[in-house]
């Protein structure tokens, strides 16, 4: 076969595995709010943490760059009412670490300045339950894998299993995984890979939040690695105002 044809071939390979790399389509309803080369439509405080490597949003903790502080990735296409967010994640380290992303949530400066809090969507390797809701700054708990909670206006937390949502996980939080978020009004519902993680129905009016930012998570800890891509959104009410 001749030189010519060869490179032909190498050329027809390539294209192949650019194609096979794209991100899936966008499903009918969804928008794309990440688009898999910069950072653009997103803002942070200190940047020197946040890239995009292989098509991915990436926040690295690293021995020469360690930190003693939370950072986030804001989105910034205004505050989130009712919605559903899809996003592929994964968190890698050698030590036990946490991760995950704020959703209806606010900025504040405390202790920590440009700090988060609000309800999060919670990963933690080296548990049982590795996935959680949680409330930062607030309840914290909510429901873990497997649980249903529903707060009632006085503020009582009643928390029962979820059948289909207990026993060992079919995911692992250092793998890609797809993260499934859906909040209308009070409820919350959050899906790994198509399957049910945990409910909660906040009832409490002096905790509940119906709208607020969305921002991706770096936690201090040891050296790790967090990724986000395929990042979707569906908003379910009209725009509100940006932050």
């Amino acid at each position: 076969m001749s030189t010519a044809w060869f490179k032909a071939l190498a050329v027809i390979m390539v294209a192949v595995c650019a194609n096979a790399q794209e991100a899936a389509p966008v499903e009918e309803g969804y928008e794309s709010i990440f688009d898999g080369k910069t950072l653009a439509g997103w803002a942070v405080a200190d940047p020197s943490f946040w890239s995009v490597e292989d098509g991915a949003i990436t926040a690295k903790i690293t021995p020469e760059h360690p930190t003693e502080r939370n950072h986030y990735l804001v989105y910034q296409g205004g505050k989130l009412g009712d919605f559903e967010l899809k996003l592929r994640h994964r968190i890698m380290s050698k030590e036990t670490v946490n991760g995950g992303f704020q959703f209806r949530s606010e900025i504040f400066n405390g202790e920590i300045p440009d700090d988060c809090r609000g309800y999060q969507v919670d990963n933690n390797t080296n548990t049982p339950w590795l996935v959680r809701l949680y409330d930062e700054f607030g309840r914290h708990d909510l429901a873990l894998r497997g649980e249903k909670t529903v707060f009632g206006p006085d503020g009582s937390k009643n928390t029962t299993p979820l059948a289909e949502a207990v026993g060992e996980p079919w995911f692992k939080l250092d793998e890609w995984h797809e993260y499934h978020l859906i909040c209308r009004g009070a409820e919350l519902t959050l899906k790994v890979d198509g399957r049910l993680v945990a409910e909660v129905v906040d009832n409490d009016p002096k905790q509940q939040d119906f709208a607020g930012i969305l921002a991706l998570q770096l936690h201090s800890g040891p050296p790790m690695t967090v990724q986000f891509k395929d990042i979707r959104l569906k908003k379910l009410d009209a725009a509100l105002a940006k932050p």
